[in-house]
């Protein structure tokens, strides 16, 4: 038989067997080296350890201690998770399995109920057994044509072999059970150390919406113990801050994919917060000299085409709607054409510049289905926008008197760890960027000499502009440590061409105004997902859905001095209401407690006959006593100073 030749990542060549494999290869090198290789790379494919390397090569070792090996374990215990799962439920059908950085998933359907959260104990115990009696998995591939007449009957796998383009597929062998596999696994179950199947969720096959809904099998597993337990502490962590997990226990909103994927519906509490919101930013815009307006979410397509979102957005946007006559509308992905319909309604002097014009815009993305998530990523979204038409030489004090803006807002809402990022195009790139050097230059120059007058700090960072223009974008740090772009400003010398702007001078001449796009906040779904996680649900008082909660001691007794207090505060302008449950006080208060309501009071016989009030300050153990009126203007200075005390 003729030898291979391997090559290794130093550039080093080697002749081994045809039948050689990579573990065969590991040894060569070294034999600390075979016992922590799990899988090899040739010419970049993850291959099995025990696989025959056949021809000629670029070899890497693939150790338990890389990114690729955990992926191997992790794929590993998803084909066990497979197994134990068809031998629990003979008819179950599978969808796609993955194990990656991650953690790993198993997609199953069931026809006489999906497998619960309370079935994963069971199914663990079983993959466990598998491990403990550390068995044999055999590796097959089959061709295409056997692989599908061996999935005959399994819809959804038989799809995915038949939509490939491999000519081989591989299956697994254990315990007697072969199952299809995405990935390269282990040799032997006894490989396996340390697991946990975590969660169940509905998927979408292959993430399709128009595809039926598949029950989605998450877990995870690591090489030590200690690695698995920071792994569930980080996620029972990020589970605490998670806005989806907070929003649904505090009923602040929901998403039912029958009636529309990535289309949030606001529940009372929800909308008070983002009401209140959207109350303070308006007011905040309306005294820096902004004039606010309210424009239609659709338009003619013309006008994206003229903007250039139609030839550089359009993967982003909604198929246009046929009116029949010839007019076609599409559902607004950005608000700046609009305002710039408002611009050009009048003609504009110089003595109206800067003209700033702002809009809790709504605006549509078509975002795949695969890709949603809570309010971070919807299909519907409300933008705090606004637009700035300025003179050449306007352009420097206009864009430092938006950051000012922007960092006095982060204050109020006790934002403070948050940087600076210009964001430039990537000049090779000329599908994605408007093609106009000159525009380029001059805007980031002017861009970055902002900046340095302002004396910030700031990093650069190319191909993250937008197709129009450069951009100032502020990076806050979110719940779990992760940058997300909060704000952005950015120069636009393109549409007031592309639209034809123009104002009166001084000179009674037309000159091109430069534009100024802005977002304070970004768009409410995103920013109030933020603040859930930043805040773990405590909204601060300001802010809290419902601020106070009364508990009268006994209804009947103190119900109606209770209620006359909840007037009191509401005429003050104060979120209140009474508890009449009549339940226990102390499942009352802890309850009160759970839903993280900033204030809750106590009245009884002493507290009705002072005119006073018993005080619990959310997460403090301790009461304390004060007058109504008192209590009244504690809570107004709290609530008037954006509760930073």
């Amino acid at each position: 038989m003729a030898d291979i030749t391997i090559e290794f990542p130093d550039g080093k060549k080697k002749q081994f067997d045809a039948e050689a494999t990579t573990k065969d290869v590991a040894q060569s090198i070294a034999i600390s080296l075979a016992k922590k290789a799990v899988a090899g790379k040739l010419d970049g494919k993850l291959i099995d350890l025990n696989a025959p390397l056949k021809h000629d090569g670029k070899i890497e070792i693939v150790t338990k201690d890389s990114k690729d090996g955990l992926a191997v374990l992790r794929q590993s215990v998803a084909l066990l998770t497979k197994v134990a799962l068809k031998e629990s439920f003979p008819s179950i059908q599978f969808g796609e399995e993955v194990g990656d950085e991650n953690g790993f998933y198993v997609d199953t359907d069931k026809e006489d109920g999906q497998v619960s959260v309370d079935s994963l104990p069971a199914i663990a115990d079983k993959v466990q057994a598998f491990i403990n009696q550390k068995l044999a998995i055999k590796h097959v591939r089959l061709s295409k044509a056997d692989a599908l007449k061996k999935l005959e009957g399994t819809s959804y796998e038989a799809k995915l072999v038949e939509d490939s383009d491999e000519a081989e597929f591989p299956f697994y062998e254990i315990d007697g059970v072969q199952v299809l596999a995405s990935g390269v696994s282990f040799a032997n179950t006894g490989d396996i150390k340390f697991f946990r199947l975590l969660s169940v969720a509905g998927a979408y096959f292959e993430g399709k919406s128009s595809n039926p809904m598949l029950q989605r099998i998450y877990g995870t597993a690591f090489y030590k113990q200690t690695d698995l337990d920071a792994d569930l502490q980080a996620r029972q962590e990020a589970r605490e801050h998670d806005h989806r997990v907070i929003g649904n226990d505090l009923d602040l909103f929901f998403v039912d994919p029958k009636v529309g994927a990535g289309l949030p519906y606001w529940m009372p509490n929800g909308a008070t917060i983002r009401r209140t919101i959207e109350r303070y930013i308006i007011d905040k815009e309306v005294a820096d000299g902004y004039k606010h307006v309210y424009t239609p979410v659709l338009a003619n397509l013309d006008l994206y085409k003229t903007s250039g979102h139609w030839a550089h957005y359009r993967e982003d946007m909604f198929p246009p709607m046929d009116m029949g006559d010839g007019e076609m509308l599409e559902l607004r992905p950005m608000n700046c054409p609009s305002h710039i319909q408002i611009y050009n309604h009048h003609i504009r002097s110089y003595r109206e510049l800067p003209l700033r014009i702002a809009e809790l815009g709504m605006m549509h993305r078509y975002e795949k289905s695969g890709a949603l998530s809570g309010l971070q990523r919807v299909r519907e979204m409300t933008l705090n926008d606004g637009h700035t038409f300025v003179a050449l030489d306007q352009v420097q004090d206009e864009f430092k008197k938006i950051l000012t803006l922007i960092m006095d807002v982060y204050k109020d809402f006790n934002i403070n760890d948050y940087s600076f990022r210009l964001s430039y195009r990537d000049p090779e790139n000329t599908e994605k960027y408007f093609d106009d050097d000159e525009m380029w230059n001059r805007s980031q120059t002017m861009l970055k000499g902002a900046m340095d007058d302002l004396g910030l700090d700031y990093y650069e960072a190319e191909g993250e502009a937008a197709f129009y223009g450069p951009k100032l974008d502020i990076q806050t740090k979110t719940a779990l440590g992760n940058d997300e772009t909060m704000s952005t400003i950015q120069l636009d010398f393109m549409l007031p061409d592309r639209f034809d702007l123009k104002y009166v001078g001084a000179d009674g001449e037309d000159h091109r105004p430069v534009m100024i796009h802005r977002g304070i906040v970004g768009t409410m779904e995103r920013f109030i997902a933020y603040l859930t996680e930043i805040y773990k649900g405590a909204f601060p008082t300001w802010l809290a859905p419902k601020q106070v909660k009364i508990i009268p001691v006994s209804d009947n007794k103190h119900g109606k001095y209770a209620e006359s207090l909840s007037k009191q505060l509401m005429a003050a302008g104060v979120r209140a209401e009474v508890d009449h449950r009549g339940e226990k006080m102390n499942y009352l208060i802890r309850d009160a407690q759970t839903h993280k309501i900033p204030y809750t009071l106590v009245v009884g016989d002493q507290e009705m006959a002072d005119k006073a009030v018993s005080v619990r300050k959310y997460g403090e153990q301790n009461s304390e006593s004060m007058s109504a009126d008192d209590f009244e203007k504690e809570i107004l200075k709290d609530i008037a100073n954006y509760s930073n005390n």
